[in-house]
């Protein structure tokens, strides 16, 4: 256990896929639309006289039938792709882009106390975990997520792989972290932030406050020196601009990852250990307290 390269087979054993429903649902479109696309293969002729009753002519009701045919093929096609997609992103996927989220902290052997923001099912949770157990640190990792059910599956999972004994789970609002100031070494989160709001609806200017206030709650409870690491979908850029905003250091953004059908990024940042601004030397207030 604990070791990078898996197979998804190993990972899905240990984890499962925390929202199934999509895939599956996905699943059975596409399935739906294959059998279509066979039944206008095999009986296109019937199916170009059935046009021929709405259509004037016999090569429109042909051209039309193949279109239709083609258009439900290259749907299937496009619906089993998105059920792979995300089906790999919830499990193998999600698993590497753990591995690369803790190889961008450069020494785990002097981390004390981590944090994973949407621990989830505890797939980045147990990536710490192990590479604290690796390191021989003293550490420990707590998992938090929204959803108090969460822990209990969580733990068993870190049992499996054999941390129990650095992890540490509870529930807790994102937007308003139980924890106090400049207390963590590293605060990470793996394809979470993003789902903070979105009852709101994604593009909202709510939505996105609510997503600035969570990322300020990360800058606020990490140290002085300490490194922060998100993968997250979509809304990298507008991270960016805010921890530029909050004056962090050493922001890097990683390549283009596909994941959900959608871009995602790593954002890694440090937090600078003189928190002073302007000539006034004020300290900044990490709890974006001015947010609506």
């Amino acid at each position: 256990m604990g070791k990078a390269g898996r197979d998804w087979g190993q990972i899905y054993s240990i984890y499962g896929v925390d929202d199934w429903q999509t895939p599956i649902f996905l699943l059975i479109y596409a399935i739906f639309f294959s059998i279509l696309s066979v039944i206008f293969l095999v009986y296109f002729e019937p199916i170009c006289y059935f046009f021929h009753h709405f259509l004037p002519g016999l090569s429109s009701a042909r051209f039309a039938a193949g279109f239709t045919g083609s258009v439900t093929a290259l749907s299937a096609v496009c619906l089993f792709y998105a059920a792979g997609n995300i089906f790999y992103s919830s499990v193998s996927l999600h698993w590497e882009m753990a591995q690369r989220m803790v190889n961008a902290v450069g020494d785990w052997s002097s981390v004390k106390h981590a944090l994973d923001l949407g621990c989830g099912r505890g797939i980045l949770l147990n990536a710490v975990a192990l590479q604290l157990k690796k390191s021989g640190s003293s550490g420990r990792v707590v998992g938090l997520h929204p959803t108090p059910t969460c822990s209990l599956s969580t733990l068993r999972t870190a049992g499996i792989e054999g941390v129990q004994e650095y992890v540490t789970c509870r529930s807790g609002d994102p937007r308003k972290l139980p924890f106090s100031d400049n207390y963590f070494d590293v605060v990470a989160s793996a394809a979470f932030v993003h789902t903070v709001g979105k009852e709101f609806g994604q593009k909202t200017a709510v939505a996105a406050a609510e997503r600035m206030r969570v990322l300020g709650e990360v800058v606020r409870v990490l140290k002085p020196g300490g490194v922060g690491v998100v993968w997250d979908l979509v809304h990298a850029p507008e991270y960016v601009k805010r921890l530029q905003e909050l004056k962090m250091e050493d922001i890097r953004v990683s390549e283009r990852v596909t994941a959900f059908m959608v871009n995602s990024h790593v954002i890694v940042f440090n937090k600078p250990s003189q928190h002073f601004v302007g000539p006034n030397e004020v300290r900044l207030d990490w709890r974006l307290n001015n947010l609506c």
